[in-house]
């Protein structure tokens, strides 16, 4: 089964809003500790799947944000 790139995307932000929840608890600094260490390599992990994601496009520098093209926009004066 294939796992889909937002799965780590989603995964690692809800990660790391985690431990910034526990470190505002002020938990025990181990438990931060190791989940610092684990939010990095979530990280890492993340970033290889989404680099290494087979996506294309057919957008261009031309089309910029598709709701104000601004290869397209009328010029009034």
């Amino acid at each position: 089964m294939k796992v889909p790139v937002m799965f780590y995307v989603i995964l690692t932000t809800l990660f790391l809003v985690l431990l910034t929840i526990m470190v505002a608890m002020e938990l025990p600094f181990n438990w931060v500790f190791y989940a610092t260490c684990i939010g990095q390599v979530l990280v890492v992990i993340m970033v290889y799947k989404v680099l290494k994601n087979k996506y294309s496009t057919t957008k261009t520098f031309d089309d910029f944000y598709e709701d104000h093209p601004i290869g397209k926009q009328k010029i009034t004066s």
